[in-house]
């Protein structure tokens, strides 16, 4: 900070400094003379204060001019930055136009060469003429032509016999077709009264049972517990002819060897 004496030296020669400050300005301007200073320095009384303001005046005006051209000229260079980024914008639309059209011009390309490897084309000149349709139109006017109205009696005569040969020979052909038998597969599970009953001799047995629509398939002797084993057979039947029911009586109907009878699986073929 500044003492009061440094301001207060400043005050009383404030002359001096404004005298500077003026030269400095024309220094700055390029104005100022050679012999400005000592001139100044010599010079005193009224004469000299208003060559000063004179000068300070001047200096105040040459500064001024400066300020106006320089402005003029950033103001010309920002307009010729403008004119600058205006061209280069409309170079780049010129650009982007041409790019647009070539574009089109592709796309244009590619539809005419789809539409004719689909055998066709857009424009409505290149259209396939359309089939004309009065040709069976009159096909059928030549078919009336033909007719005969009197001797409609006679044809009626001629569809009905036809109606009846198709429907004999449908029937002949449906009654030769043989008739689709239901049949089933059964798995049996005969159980024996005790580990000492012969399972051959079951075996034996149950396969005497005979039916028209029955036949017997594989077996096999399954464990169940104690020494005991069941005799697990299969056999196929005709759902017409033999019943599940048929099966169990004449199955436990063995009583001398067979204690049960379970249906352990049923399919149908």
């Amino acid at each position: 900070m500044a003492s009061p004496l440094m301001l207060d030296s400043v005050w009383r020669d404030k002359q001096k400094f404004e005298e500077a400050e003026a030269y400095y300005q024309q220094v700055l301007a390029g104005t100022a003379s050679k012999g400005a200073a000592g001139a100044k320095d010599k010079k005193s009384g009224k004469s000299g204060g208003s060559s000063i303001k004179n000068e300070i005046a001047e200096a105040r005006q040459q500064i001024q001019k400066v300020l106006n051209s320089g402005g003029s000229v950033g103001a010309s260079g920002d307009n010729s930055q403008v004119m600058k980024r205006v061209a280069s914008r409309e170079k780049e639309n010129r650009d982007l136009k041409k790019v647009v059209e070539d574009m089109k011009a592709l796309v244009q390309k590619l539809e005419n060469r789809v539409t004719k490897l689909e055998g066709g084309s857009s424009a409505p000149s290149a259209q396939a003429p359309a089939p004309s349709k009065p040709a069976p139109a009159e096909d059928d006017d030549d078919d009336d032509d033909d007719i005969d109205l009197f001797g409609s009696d006679e044809d009626d005569g001629e569809a009905d016999r036809l109606r009846k040969e198709r429907l004999a020979a449908y029937e002949a052909k449906k009654a030769k077709k043989p008739a689709l038998i239901a049949k089933s597969s059964l798995l049996l599970d005969v159980k024996p009264w005790d580990d000492e009953t012969d399972m051959k001799k079951l075996e034996e047995e149950v396969r005497k049972i005979t039916a028209d629509g029955l036949l017997w398939g594989a077996s096999k002797l399954v464990p169940v517990g104690y020494g005991i084993k069941k005799l697990q057979i299969n056999c196929v039947i005709e759902d017409d002819k033999i019943s599940t029911d048929f099966l169990e009586e004449e199955i436990t109907g063995i009583e001398d060897y067979v204690q049960s009878m379970d249906i352990a699986a049923f399919n149908k073929i």
